[in-house]
């Protein structure tokens, strides 16, 4: 299988094919059309998103000049949107932190002393090694939204930490749990529609943000072919705004609607039985033994083979035999237990009435007929507009099909499903409808992108359950998949061992951690305090909190004999955000645009469906400042504080920095974090020794590798021979076997036993009811907790939060080109509503929930539902921050909604607080909000609330300038020469 550099011209239209010139003919007038832009050009990667684009950095005279799609790129084909391009003013942002910084007087108060490297790093190491060497699950080491979770998990299970999490907890969690717990893939960077065949695809919850331009090139594809592109979002923006069929859906009934949906297929028999047999858990025996400790699970035989009920023989065989001839409906009796199909409780389950159309459409929104309608789309389309690709494959049973036949439907959903507190279920809904529909990894379908698919869930397990021991990593990463109650992380008594309480009873398949409760709980000391809180590229002081003026209180809190009860703040980002005033220890990072950076296959790669692949970032231009990349800085802790693998056996650095460390660390032998041109002279990929050169061997390939799959490889991928064997050669899979969808959890119904009294773990008492309630095998519907525990009358309307497609959270909001698009947010009203309410346009108004409130001005729209106000998300800033004039409109008129928006539930019966987050998955439930409009009088109007004082500025910062150009020492020396 050669390795291949994706072909120019990738996009298939005339328009789009790479130039033999970029430069125009004279035209005989004297005007050059075509100036020079650069001296140079640099291929790197973008991370004005998480996009994770292609693009060609032209450098003139030691500044970025230009910046625009790298057009060999496997992710973005050249295409740029107006982030990418801006990220030269990002770049000279005058919010960049400048050195290293020592608080000297409290925290927020903006006060600092600069202080050198030296000095920095060995504050840090010096209390980081006390920690490590007493009790290391004092140390709270928690990421953002960096690309390089591959090194900072690997540090803090070195370090020997269990409270390390990314920002995954607050942002998608659901999403990825969702599918991996059911496809072994999920949404987002896990998967992708089939653009070139899909004739049906639906959105769910998708803002323009995430993953826009891959997302914008395929829609573009679907609409060239005359596809039908439908979007379920209570909000008719971006993607949505250019749907052929909106369906503007009530927040939060995501997953009633697909239910009803399924509802009608199987009521009309528009089920692929034949794709369910061959491809997923429908034909599992389920135990039918109410009251025991086998109820529910899979009927298994004395070597732990799932069973299934064979037609032709009249007896239970492996569930994964390939002689197997499955009964997917009927009652059968093995070694004494009834037994049933998991299909045939699927079915009992959706057929029932409530979930019809007519039952569930009130509470959708949405005319029982237009789900009806919609469900009759979805079937034609899969089962009368079959697609048939003439390429021969083998399964892994050995069996040659002489082509890959596909049902043309799609589906892609993100945060506006994932955001909710049922997010997890609705997610496993979407999936239940897109495979029984039989349009997973198939052509025309929804495609797994390597190195996904893996076993549903992926065997890692959390570890830390000791707390950590002293001097000692963790015998595996701090996260991981929890399938038994036995592989939460909690002591005998059922206390959580995390700081943020993930893999516990209150958040038993929290993957991704949840950050959004390590403040909270390290305030509080809950379970135990901690002494460190190392944070990076996090802005928990602002837009990445809930209840932000109750954080930022707790971060200043202090015990009674005056010292703060979090003890010690470590924080590193790029620019001076609303968090870096709390910081005690500041470690300013470099800018994207200044230092390597690695997209790796261990993390979160750059692969499509067609083949895997992985990226860098190479520093354009060096920093103007005394800054250093965070992640060379935190293996220069590593080193200084003697983590292993940090170190020689001598005691010396292992690696010189982050590029270093990219070309010669190994996670398994002959894996590392680059899967191409590995081998001394770059010969091989996905395994092989460590190449001296490869970082060069990117660079000259365009910044990225990838590889093509095979034709008879890139469908079918859970079943592929070819691909499962491929797989296990890379390392994605531990061995070639293959892999079957659970429609039906039994990890889930494991929980739910316990919860019954049932097996050797318990379930505290006062958790029991909420673990049976939410961990049902088979997807289920509930009003999102936060919404259903207040009164819907007094707070009538729903309240999201989105991202605009030109601003990616706090990032965008400091950029001078991108801020003139957006520098203030406004509520978004429907028309009818705000008349109903004596609301006019550009009225200001108190946004009150039942946690808080804030204020905004309103703008009156069509394209939403009448039960839903919107806004964009992080555009409001704190005065003082991100390099902003005080009399900046993101500050004085931008509001941020995160004000009214509660980071716990109201009490239950008990008086009890749980977070606001999904039971399973530990999930931010950020969309769950209700709110109610109170219009201000004239005295309050004008200006946003709260409004905090303003940060001070750090030292050696000066005022920023009252006007921010770039490009005018360009304009003379522009001409060709």
């Amino acid at each position: 299988m050669a390795d291949i550099r994706h072909p120019r011209g990738a996009n298939a239209a005339p328009s789009q094919q790479a130039l033999g010139t970029p430069h125009a003919p004279e035209e005989g007038d004297g005007v050059d059309t075509s100036p020079k832009i650069g001296d140079r050009i640099v291929k790197s990667t973008c991370y004005m998103c998480a996009c994770r684009c292609g693009i060609d950095v032209h450098v003139r005279d030691g500044k970025i000049r230009y910046i625009n799609g790298n057009k060999d790129h496997p992710v973005n084909r050249g295409v740029l949107c107006g982030k990418g391009s801006a990220g030269i003013m990002t770049q000279y942002s005058p919010a960049r932190l400048k050195k290293p910084l020592l608080r000297t007087g409290e925290r927020g108060s903006g006060e600092f002393r600069e202080i050198e490297w030296d000095e920095a790093l060995e504050i840090a190491a010096d209390r980081l090694r006390h920690i490590r060497a007493t009790d290391p699950k004092r140390l709270a080491f928690f990421t953002g939204r960096d690309q390089s979770q591959s090194l900072t998990g690997w540090w803090a299970t070195q370090f020997g930490t269990p409270n390390f999490a990314a920002h995954g907890g607050f942002c998608s969690v659901n999403m990825a749990a969702g599918g991996l717990y059911t496809l072994g893939s999920a949404f987002w960077e896990f998967g992708e529609t089939d653009w070139d065949n899909t004739k049906y695809f639906m959105l769910f919850g998708v803002a323009e943000d995430h993953d826009s331009n891959p997302i914008k090139i395929g829609i573009g594809k679907l609409k060239a072919r005359g596809a039908k592109v439908v979007s379920i979002n209570p909000c008719r923006t971006g993607y949505n705004a250019i749907a052929d069929d909106w369906i503007g859906i009530r927040p939060g009934t995501d997953g009633l609607f697909v239910l009803a949906i399924v509802h009608e297929l199987l009521k009309a028999g528009k089920v692929d039985l034949d794709y369910l047999a061959r491809y997923t858990n429908a034909p599992a025996l389920v135990i039918h033994a109410p009251g025991s400790a086998e109820h529910g699970l899979f009927a298994r035989n004395g070597v732990g083979d799932i069973l299934a009920w064979d037609r032709g023989q009249g007896r239970p065989l492996a569930a994964d035999d390939p002689a197997l001839q499955p009964a997917l409906t009927g009652s059968f009796t093995v070694d004494g237990k009834v037994c049933v199909p998991s299909f045939q409780l699927l079915a009992q389950r959706y057929l029932d009435e409530r979930y019809a159309p007519d039952s569930v459409a009130e509470r959708c929104g949405i005319a029982a007929d237009t789900i009806r309608r919609v469900a009759a789309e979805l079937a034609h389309v899969a089962f009368e507009e079959e697609i048939e690709l003439p390429v021969a494959w083998t399964d892994w049973r050995g069996v040659r099909h002489e082509t890959m036949k596909g049902r043309p439907v799609a589906m892609h959903a993100m945060r506006g499903i994932s955001a909710h507190s049922n997010g997890f279920h609705t997610c496993r809904a979407i999936h239940l409808l897109q495979v029984l529909l039989g349009s997973v990894e198939v052509p025309g379908g929804f495609r797994f992108r390597p190195p996904y698919p893996k076993p549903v869930p992926p065997p890692n397990k959390p570890h830390g359950k000791d707390g950590g021991r002293p001097d000692t990593p963790l015998d595996g990463s701090p996260l991981g998949f929890v399938t038994d109650p036995e592989d939460l992380m909690v002591d005998a008594d059922g206390t959580p061992i995390r700081i943020d309480k993930a893999f516990s009873w209150e958040a038993p398949f929290a993957a991704h951690g949840q950050m959004h409760r390590v403040i909270r709980n390290a305030w509080a000391g809950d379970p135990y305090p901690i002494d460190t809180l190392f944070l990076y590229m996090a802005n928990m002081a602002w837009n990445s909190s809930m209840d932000t003026e109750k954080t930022i209180a707790m971060l200043t809190d202090k015990d009674e004999d005056g010292t703060y009860k979090i003890p010690f703040i470590l924080y590193s980002d790029a620019y001076n955000s609303e968090t870096v005033a709390y910081a005690d220890l500041v470690l300013p990072d470099t800018t994207y645009l200044g230092r390597h950076d690695c997209i790796s296959l261990l993390d979160r790669p750059i692969s499509h469906a067609d083949g895997p692949g992985d990226a860098i970032r190479q520093p354009v231009i060096p920093p103007d400042r005394d800054v250093r990349p965070f992640q060379t800085v935190l293996i220069d802790l590593g080193a200084r504080i003697g983590l292993p693998g940090f170190v020689e056996e001598d005691g010396s650095p292992k690696y010189r920095d982050y590029a270093d460390y990219i070309v010669r660390h190994e996670r398994k032998p002959g894996i590392g974090p680059l899967a191409g041109f590995r081998g001394e002279r770059g010969e091989s990929f996905g395994r092989g020794a460590p190449n001296p050169d490869q970082l060069e061997r990117y660079i000259a390939n365009g910044g990225f590798w990838h590889h093509r799959l095979d034709a008879d490889q890139r469908y079918y991928k859970m079943a592929n021979r070819s691909y499962l064997n491929f797989a296990t050669d890379m390392g994605f899979l531990d061995a070639p076997e293959p892999i079957f969808f659970q429609l039906y959890s039994e990890p889930l119904q494991r929980f739910r036993l316990a919860a019954q009294g049932h097996g050797a773990i318990a379930v505290p008492e006062a958790e029991r009811e909420r673990v049976e309630d939410y961990f049902d095998p088979l997807p289920i519907w509930y009003p999102p907790l936060d919404e259903a525990a207040v009164n819907g009358e007094t707070y009538p309307l729903h309240a999201l939060t989105q991202r605009p497609m030109h601003m990616y959270h706090s990032w965008g909001g400091q950029n001078a080109w991108l801020r003139q698009i957006t520098n203030q947010n406004h509520l978004f009203v429907h028309r009818e509503t705000a008349h109903a309410a004596g609301l006019t346009d550009d009225d200001w108004v108190w946004i009150e929930s039942a946690h808080g409130r804030v204020k905004g001005q309103i703008r009156l729209m069509d394209g939403v539902n009448p039960h839903t106000v919107w806004t964009w998300n992080a555009i409001g800033k704190r005065r003082g921050a991100w390099g902003l004039k005080p009399g900046a409109e993101e500050s004085n008129k931008g509001f941020l909604l995160n004000h009214a928006i509660g980071d716990q539930l109201p009490p239950d019966a008990r008086g009890k607080r749980y977070s606001n987050s999904d039971p399973v998955t530990g999930q931010a439930a950020w969309f769950d909000v209700r709110v109610r409009l109170v219009k201000c009088t004239a005295d309050e109007a004008g200006e946003t609330a709260p409004l905090l004082p303003p940060v001070p500025l750090p030292p050696g910062f000066s005022p920023s300038p009252d006007k921010l150009s770039f490009g005018a020492e360009f304009a003379d020396k522009g001409k060709t020469k």
